[in-house]
C-alpha cells in the first residue's frame, strides 16, 4: 500500500549559502559569465573604436552599437547569446548617479523659479507625446490599442513593459520599441547637437571625470558613502532608486560643500559600457526581421517625439531664457541615466537635465495606467457582440 505521507524536502545543501547575503550569492552564481564577459569584451571594443573617432560619449554608445549588433547576428546564426545581468548594471548606474550629484553646485538654488516653470511643462509634454504616439503606432505600425498605448509613452521602461503585458499587449514589441528609442535617441542626438553648434570631431573636449590619483582619501570617502542611497532609495520607492538614492546623497554633500570630487574617468567609462551593453543585449534572442520592423516603427515614433521636444524646447525657452540645448535634453525621450550622461558629455547642466528627467518617469509611472484605466473603453479593441454586424 503506497504511503500517503508527503514526500521529504530534498536534502539541504551543506554549501549553500545561508543569512541576508544568501539571496545576493545565489544571483551572482547564477549569472552565465561566459555570456557577460563576451558581452563586456564586445562592449569595450566597440567603445574604444568610438573613442578613437571621437564620437561623444563614445563608450556608451559604441558599446551600445557592438552589442546590439552581435546580439542580432548572433540570433540569426544561431551563435551564442550575451547578457549583462541587471545586478551588475545597477552596480554602475550608481557610479553614474554620485557623477549626476557632483554636478548639483549651491547657485542651481538661484534657478529654482525658472526649474518650476519647466518642470510644469512636463504635463502637456507628455500628454502631446502620448496622444500623437498613440495615433502614429495604431496607423502607421498597426499596434493594437493596448501596444500602442504602452509604447507611446515616453518613458518608464520597465513599468511600461510591465503595465502593457498585463494588459494584454505585445510584450516583445513594447520592450524593442523603446529599447529602441533610447538607442536612437541616444546614438543621434549628441551628434545632431555638435554638428548644429558647428562642433568639429577633432575638438578638445573636457574629461567627465578626474584621474584616479586626483582625488584624496576623503574624496573618495564621501563618495564612496553615497552608495548607501540605492537602498534608501529603494525603501522609499524612489524612480530608478539605483541611480537617484545616489544622486540625492552626492548631490547633498556637494552642495553642502564637503567635497567637490567626480568618480573617476575610468569608473565613468566602464559604467558607460555596462549600461551600453545592457540596452544592446536587450535585442538577443530577436530576429533580424523582427528587429527590422520594430526599429523602423520606432525610428517614426522617435522622430515624431523628437519634433515635440523640440517645439516645447523653443517655447520654454521664450519664456525662461533657458537655453535650447539644456531643455532639448531635460526633455528628449531618452533613459534618465542615458540623457544624463550625454549632458555631462556635451558640457550641459546635468543637475537641470537629470532633474526633469526623474520627474518625466515620476509622472509617466503614476499617471500613464491610471490614464489608460480612465480611457480602457476606447483604447482596447471592441468585440462585436451576437447578433451584430
Amino acid at each position: 500500500m503506497a504511503s500517503t505521507d508527503p514526500p521529504a524536502p530534498p536534502p539541504e545543501d551543506p554549501a549553500a549559502p545561508i543569512g541576508p547575503g544568501a539571496s545576493l550569492i545565489r544571483r551572482w552564481r547564477a549569472v552565465d559569465y561566459r555570456a557577460l564577459g563576451l558581452a563586456l569584451v564586445i562592449g569595450s571594443l566597440g567603445g574604444a573604436i568610438f573613442a578613437a573617432f571621437q564620437v561623444p560619449l563614445a563608450w556608451m554608445i559604441g558599446a551600445m552599437v557592438f552589442t546590439a549588433t552581435f546580439a542580432i547576428a548572433a540570433t540569426g546564426l544561431g551563435g551564442p547569446i550575451i547578457k549583462v545581468p541587471p545586478g551588475l548594471r545597477a552596480g554602475m548606474v550608481m557610479i553614474l548617479g554620485i557623477m549626476l550629484g557632483s554636478a548639483f553646485t549651491p547657485d542651481i538654488l538661484d534657478q529654482l523659479d525658472r526649474w518650476a516653470i519647466t518642470l510644469a511643462g512636463l504635463i502637456p509634454y507628455i500628454l502631446v507625446c502620448l496622444g500623437l504616439g498613440i495615433v502614429y503606432m495604431r496607423l502607421v505600425t498597426r499596434a493594437d490599442p493596448v501596444t500602442a498605448y504602452f509604447t507611446a509613452a515616453p518613458g518608464g521602461f520597465n513599468e511600461m513593459v510591465m503595465q502593457g503585458t498585463a494588459q494584454g499587449g505585445d510584450e516583445r514589441t513594447i520592450a524593442l520599441t523603446h529599447s529602441a528609442r533610447i538607442m536612437t535617441v541616444v546614438i543621434t542626438l549628441p551628434i545632431l547637437i555638435q554638428l548644429g553648434q558647428g562642433f568639429t570631431t577633432t575638438g578638445e573636449r573636457a574629461p567627465i571625470g578626474p584621474g584616479l590619483l586626483e582625488l584624496s582619501l576623503l574624496d573618495y570617502g564621501l563618495l564612496a558613502l553615497c552608495v548607501v542611497g540605492a537602498p534608501i532609495g529603494t525603501l522609499l520607492r524612489l524612480p530608478a532608486a539605483q541611480l537617484t538614492g545616489p544622486m540625492i546623497l552626492s548631490a547633498l554633500i556637494h552642495l553642502a560643500g564637503l567635497t567637490d570630487g567626480k568618480p573617476p574617468l575610468v569608473a565613468v567609462a566602464i559604467a558607460q559600457i555596462v549600461v551600453g551593453s545592457a540596452i544592446g543585449c536587450r535585442f538577443a534572442g530577436t530576429s533580424v526581421r523582427t528587429v527590422l520592423a520594430i526599429l523602423a516603427g520606432s525610428l517614426g515614433l522617435t522622430v515624431l517625439l523628437l519634433i515635440v521636444t523640440l517645439g516645447f524646447a523653443w517655447i520654454l525657452h521664450g519664456i525662461t531664457g533657458i537655453p535650447v540645448l539644456y531643455l532639448v535634453l531635460a526633455y528628449a525621450p531618452g533613459g534618465l541615466a542615458e540623457m544624463s550622461l550625454v549632458a555631462l558629455a556635451l558640457g550641459a547642466d546635468a543637475a537641470f537635465v537629470s532633474i526633469h528627467h526623474i520627474a518625466r518617469i515620476v509622472l509617466i509611472i503614476a499617471f500613464a495606467p491610471m490614464i489608460f484605466l480612465a480611457a480602457r473603453h476606447w483604447l482596447r479593441p471592441r468585440h462585436p457582440q451576437p447578433g451584430e454586424d
